[in-house]
């Protein structure tokens, strides 16, 4: 009698380890990877060098415009809904925007043509400006089949952003004899239609300050097409300048853009004249 009951409570014990045990396996999603990724999620971005105002012998700021739709920018863009850990950059923006977030970032008003990050936004009044709300009248479909306003939210999309502006300083640091470049400031913009769908122009959302994203950059992985171990995240991309861009405005006593004073093929030929002379006053520094 004993033999039994021994027996007895020996089988429910392995029954309810084995129970328990497939309850965790089951509550559990698999490991969707070879191995597990720690890398990313405990990287910190690249410091910066420290940069004395007396080292400084000569800068410049510039604006560009980050095309997501280029070849080389398509990463920004992709993927679309995130997969398999990655996000886009707008995606990646947004998220850190919520309060609450670890390393939430703030956001600065770009209505008032402004860059200087002086009026900080709430993440609802963000979310106010890009969800579209429309009221439309539909007719009952039972008598007396009168008609009654209803209203129509539109959900914002990170994948109507298709441009980024960043604002930039150029300058050459005379005690490393470098010629160096820092971001300051990155502004998603998505085209804007009216009522009939007609372009009218683009719209930039807000800024963000730039060196305040690092963190949340270096976090967030990034599409190789080489080498799917060794993935570099959004700070990588930034900081080795590996994205295709166009210069849109140099610092100057009008401050105006480059379509303000040129337009077509000569906006373009503008634009690569300034590029040509960051470039040209770096070789002039040095004898060869």
């Amino acid at each position: 009698m004993k033999k039994l009951i021994v027996l007895l409570l020996s089988i429910s014990f392995v029954a309810a380890i084995s129970a328990d045990s497939y309850g965790q396996i089951m509550d559990s999603s698999p490991r969707d990877a070879a191995y597990d990724k720690t890398n990313t999620k405990d990287n910190e971005p690249i410091p910066y060098p420290y940069v004395r105002e007396a080292d400084v012998i000569w800068s410049k700021r510039i604006w560009r415009v980050i095309d997501l739709r280029q070849k080389l920018n398509q990463p920004f863009y992709y993927p679309k809904t995130p997969s398999n850990g990655r996000r886009n950059l707008m995606q990646v923006l947004m998220d850190a925007l919520k309060p609450g977030t670890k390393g939430s970032l703030t956001a600065y008003d770009a209505t008032a043509q402004t860059d200087e990050f002086e009026v900080p936004l709430t993440y609802r009044e963000i979310m106010n400006k890009l969800e579209e709300t429309d009221t439309i009248q539909l007719q009952r479909d039972t008598p007396p089949y009168d008609y009654y306003d209803t209203v129509i939210q539109k959900k914002f999309d990170p994948t109507e952003v298709k441009r980024f502006r960043i604002k930039e300083d150029w300058f050459f640091d005379k005690q490393r004899s470098v010629m160096e470049v820092r971001i300051l400031g990155i502004c998603p913009v998505r085209n804007d239609y009216d009522e009939k769908g007609v372009f009218r122009g683009r719209e930039p959302l807000f800024w963000i300050y730039f060196p305040d994203a690092r963190s949340v950059l270096a976090k967030a992985e990034v599409y190789s097409r080489f080498n799917g171990t060794n993935r570099a995240t959004y700070d990588d991309v930034f900081f080795k300048r590996m994205f295709d861009s166009h210069i849109i405005k140099e610092e100057n006593v009008y401050n105006r853009k480059i379509t303000e004073y040129a337009t077509g093929l000569d906006a373009l030929i503008e634009a690569r004249r300034v590029k040509k002379e960051l470039f040209e006053f770096e070789q002039d520094l040095w004898e060869y």
